[in-house]
């Protein structure tokens, strides 16, 4: 019989989140092992498309005691750079890998928690989950009534546009991905309708800064969750509408409406082989926009009461989001126009392997700033977590730390 592996704590997840992790555990002498199931930086390397670069530039990456130190901090990294930027925090920080090792099955017992893997079982006092928030795509359940002539695909199938067959796309979703995708696929010569929710719109940069400077120095990234009024409404937000280019665009659905991408309302049904859209767009361009205006007050208000203005451009509006004169409200999807349909609706995370009773009724964990409803469970890399910067690589350092530092607190009160 293979002897049972037993470890003071491991890591579920070996992206950017779970590394972190491991390095502050590796600074306090907390033996552990970090589990991924398949490569370092996985999701990065084998769940995303060709073209896409991060949303954040690159002097915004980090994580602890690793900053990019390239000749481009404007720039925004690549998917490959990406991949290697963090394998390299991994081997710097000597994690102590176990890659290709899935977890089948979490439980708790009398002394911590047993993992079932694809290569045995372990034992462990503490465990962080840092496999992330978007293991899989959200395909609404109305994706079922769409016609079997049409292609479907998330986010996670797409690579690019030569895989689509010819004709016109239809996008759902406008959040970072969906703006993104629609503007690429129309790019390539097909027609793209673009069915718009509730989005969060933002400039590339505002007054001669990139945003996220703005949305790091006022400190709104810094901003705790439990200083958030809504916090449920805040973790379920879709990414704001922004892209990672050289030239530094803003692509917001005024660019892709004047590109030529038909923007229509949200998806609110297929009946009988026709999809149907809601009838509230300039309600939604409206509310949009309204936040986003808050957001740059808020900047301008920074600038001024810190007397940073002498250092930034002159506060500038943008225009209004386009409405269109008119919007389809349905489209015959067994007429051809739509030959392929690229779900970009979001993600969620998958916790079917985990059997603790720490799921609410819509798949998430219940935790209080990543700390879960369970003794030694820790999650790390969601959005919103104990900051509203947590979710990106910028943001996890600070995380990691606290959420390590209260692991440790829990271990002392557990001397045995």
């Amino acid at each position: 019989m293979t002897a049972i592996q037993r470890v003071t704590a491991i890591v579920i997840g070996a992206g950017h989140a779970g590394l972190a992790a491991s390095r502050f555990l590796t600074g306090r002498s907390i033996d552990h092992l970090v589990l991924e199931r398949g490569e370092v930086a996985n999701s990065w390397r084998r769940e995303r498309w060709d073209s896409l670069r991060l949303l954040t530039p690159n002097w915004q990456s980090r994580l602890p005691d690793h900053r990019y130190a390239g000749p481009d901090p404007d720039g925004y990294m690549s998917m490959a750079e990406v991949v290697d930027f963090i394998t390299g925090f991994a081997q710097r920080s000597n994690a102590p890998l176990r890659t290709h090792t899935n977890v089948t099955a979490l439980t708790a017992v009398d002394d911590g928690y047993r993992l079932e893997t694809t290569n045995g079982e372990l034992r462990a006092r503490c465990v962080i989950v840092a496999s992330g928030a978007c293991n899989v795509p959200t395909v609404p359940a109305l994706a079922a009534a769409v016609p079997d002539t049409i292609v479907q695909v998330t986010p996670f199938d797409y690579r690019n546009p030569s895989q689509l067959p010819g004709g016109g796309v239809l996008v759902v979703g406008a959040s970072a991905t969906g703006v993104q995708l629609a503007a690429e696929i129309h790019a390539s010569g097909r027609p793209v309708t673009l069915a718009v929710g509730e989005h969060v719109r933002l400039p590339r940069t505002y007054r001669g800064r990139d945003v996220l400077w703005w949305m790091d120095a006022s400190g709104v990234w810094n901003q705790r969750y439990d200083e958030v009024d809504d916090l449920a409404r805040a973790r379920r937000l879709p990414s704001p509408q922004l892209v990672g280019t050289p030239r530094r665009t803003t692509l917001d659905l005024n660019a892709l409406s004047a590109a030529g991408v038909e923007i229509v309302g949200r998806l609110a049904a297929v009946r009988d082989g026709r999809a149907l859209f809601s009838g509230g767009l300039p309600n939604q361009f409206a509310l949009a926009d309204l936040k986003m205006n808050r957001l740059l007050d808020t900047f301008d208000e920074w600038a001024r009461t810190h007397a940073r203005d002498a250092e930034v451009g002159r506060p500038e509006r943008f225009e209004p989001t386009r409405a269109p004169r008119s919007s389809r409200l349905n489209l015959d999807l067994r007429k051809g126009e739509i030959r392929s349909i690229v779900w970009a609706t979001g993600f969620r995370p998958d916790y079917r392997w985990l059997d603790v009773p720490v799921i609410d009724d819509k798949g998430y964990l219940r935790h209080d700033g990543g700390v879960v409803d369970a003794p030694g469970l820790y999650v790390l890399g969601l959005p919103v977590l104990r900051r509203r910067k947590s979710s990106f690589i910028y943001g996890v350092e600070d995380d990691a730390h606290e959420l390590v530092d209260h692991l440790a607190g829990y271990l002392a009160t557990r001397v045995t």
